[in-house]
């Protein structure tokens, strides 16, 4: 197994040769719900199944638990199990480049006991610019059964996050731009602000300018003012976009990293809950 979760198109195409993987497509587009499907079915990694973003790594919004809810570990291993994935099934996930929707399948595979589990660099922009073979041959993969083993110690609830800062060693990660973090804006939900305390980490930060993940050795820079925290938890507006961040933190060698799987939207849900707007710093 890759020591790293992000991989390169010759990682993959030696494991192809040898059908050691599953490759899953989860393309998606925020503002086109048929996007994701109807990009697969026109063309994709030969052998790859489609992943429906929405559908099935999200559950409905209800008073509590954020624009973008996770759905029961049940609900997760029976799709996953449909597209012949277990936990011994080596995993390779991509979207159209580097984005929170493979981030998001990547850490919802671990956080139900998955390890060999990674994201392809570039995505599927990269296996194309390659000028590597696409099929749009739909597959019928083998079912199997996912026997999920949730780790509550990836995940923080927003008990969790209010006590934070009266644990020392605990960092609050906030991974939205800089103007929705500043609460200049809030495009998505109806208060802006951040949760007090946490500090400002842009997700596509972690990329270079040409798209690609940056060296671990970079990530390391990029998070060495929290990499010997004992804790870090890290949130964006709904728990998507602060997965990447998840994963940079990992590739960085940061341990003990949360996602609060509701945040902001789950934290404005509680009327009593503070806000904080302005700069706090990055640490």
């Amino acid at each position: 197994m890759s020591v790293s979760h992000i991989v390169s198109t010759d990682w993959v195409l030696k494991r192809l040769e040898t059908g050691e993987l599953v490759l899953a497509d989860v393309r998606f587009s925020p503002k086109d719900a048929d996007y994701g499907r109807r990009a697969y079915e026109q063309g994709h990694i030969p052998g790859a199944v489609f992943v429906d973003f929405k559908a099935d790594l999200t559950a409905p919004a209800g008073e509590h638990g954020g624009r973008s809810p996770l759905p029961s570990p049940e609900r997760l291993s029976e799709r996953f199990g449909q597209l012949g994935i277990d936990r011994s099934t080596t995993v390779v996930i991509y979207e159209d480049g580097n984005g929170p929707a493979a981030a998001r399948l990547w850490w919802v595979l671990r956080y139900l006991g998955h390890d060999d589990v990674h994201v392809l660099d570039g995505g599927y922009s990269a296996w194309t610019a390659a000028g590597l073979l696409v099929s749009d041959e739909l597959p019928a993969p083998q079912p199997r059964q996912f026997a999920a083993e949730p780790r509550p110690q990836l995940l923080a609830d927003v008990r969790e996050v209010r006590t934070a800062a009266e644990r020392p060693g605990t960092v609050l990660v906030d991974s939205r731009d800089l103007n929705q973090y500043l609460g200049l804006e809030a495009p998505f939900d109806p208060v802006a602000g951040h949760i007090p305390g946490a500090v400002h980490y842009f997700w596509k930060d972690a990329l270079t300018e040409n798209g690609a993940w940056k060296p671990a050795q970079d990530l390391q820079e990029r998070f060495r003012g929290i990499a010997d925290a004992q804790e870090v938890i890290v949130y964006c507006g709904s728990g998507i976009s602060a997965t990447p961040n998840v994963l940079a933190l990992t590739e960085a060698g940061v341990k003990n990293v949360k996602l609060y799987a509701g945040s902001w939207s789950d934290w404005i849900s509680y009327p009593d809950n503070p806000i904080a707007t302005g700069e706090e710093g990055e640490a």
